[in-house]
């Protein structure tokens, strides 16, 4: 699933690419990818003729907010999902759902093999939070100046949850998955299996500081591409050839040379070096 970095690499590429032009028309392919309106005709009526002044991103959404108050376009790509910016007249990828037909024969399509993004219309003079209520559930941004070592240490304290298992919810840090969850582990020194109040505040200061570090870095390095993940010009993300530990069972730990293992915490594939953290 796109994470953080992923999201903003497609939020950057958007904001360079769509911006001030207006949308002509679209085309629903599977009426399913909406999530409101639930109509692909109300749908494509109610964002005809606006133009995107700016995309934003919120944890793994997409917010579009059109010009002249005239709505917002939302996004979560979910497992699966890209934006490709292209050709009209390119061949449709296979599993094309939504397309947004701009001037000079731009298009910018939504892809999704597994079917579980989403798209939403925020109508005008409604707030994205009233109509996508997932935003409403969100923790802080980590690159706000309210995500602070404090801020994560209230967090934690008295929690019986796993390290890993508190870093993928998204009510606690917005925007942190499985991929970063265990790079930031990794960099902190602590095992993904290390119950989240017991942690001592140089430990929660580490962690803190790199949860900033890493996401910054994988943004630099527009993101991870492991399958589906591309940016809006379809090129894949370059974090993945620098991990630490995700997807590296077996390998040698980058620090230490000793073999990446890989477990199961809460269902989730959980990767991690048994001597440079415990």
């Amino acid at each position: 699933m796109p994470e953080l970095p992923e999201v903003e690499t497609v939020c950057r590429g958007l904001n360079q690419l769509t911006l001030n032009c207006k949308i002509q028309g679209g085309e629903v392919l599977l009426e399913r990818t909406l999530a409101y309106p639930v109509s692909a005709q109300e749908f494509l009526e109610g964002i005809k003729g606006c133009a995107i002044a700016r995309w934003q991103r919120r944890g793994k959404y997409l917010l579009g907010e059109f010009s002249q108050n005239s709505g917002w376009l939302g996004v979560h790509l979910r497992m699966t999902g890209q934006l490709l910016w292209t050709q009209q007249d390119r061949s449709l990828q296979k599993h094309t759902r939504i397309r947004l037909f701009f001037p000079d024969n731009r298009e910018l399509r939504f892809v999704d093999t597994r079917t579980f993004g989403k798209v939403w219309w925020v109508t005008p003079q409604r707030e994205p939070e009233e109509i996508i209520t997932g935003l409403q559930k969100l923790g802080v941004e980590p690159f706000s100046p309210a995500c602070t070592p404090e801020y994560l240490a209230e967090k934690l304290q008295k929690r019986q949850r796993t390290m890993k298992t508190l870093l993928l919810d998204q009510g606690v840090v917005a925007g942190l998955g499985n991929i970063y969850a265990d790079e930031v582990l990794f960099k902190s020194g602590i095992r993904p299996d290390a119950i989240a109040s017991t942690l001592t505040f140089n430990q929660i200061q580490r962690l803190h500081r790199n949860i900033i570090e890493v996401l910054q870095t994988a943004i630099d390095k527009g993101g991870t591409t492991f399958s589906d993940f591309l940016n809006p010009l379809g090129v894949n993300g370059n974090y993945g050839g620098i991990a630490w530990v995700y997807g590296r069972t077996g390998e040698p730990c980058r620090t230490c040379k000793t073999p990446i293992e890989r477990i199961k915490l809460a269902g989730r594939s959980t990767h991690y070096c048994p001597q440079c953290q415990n």
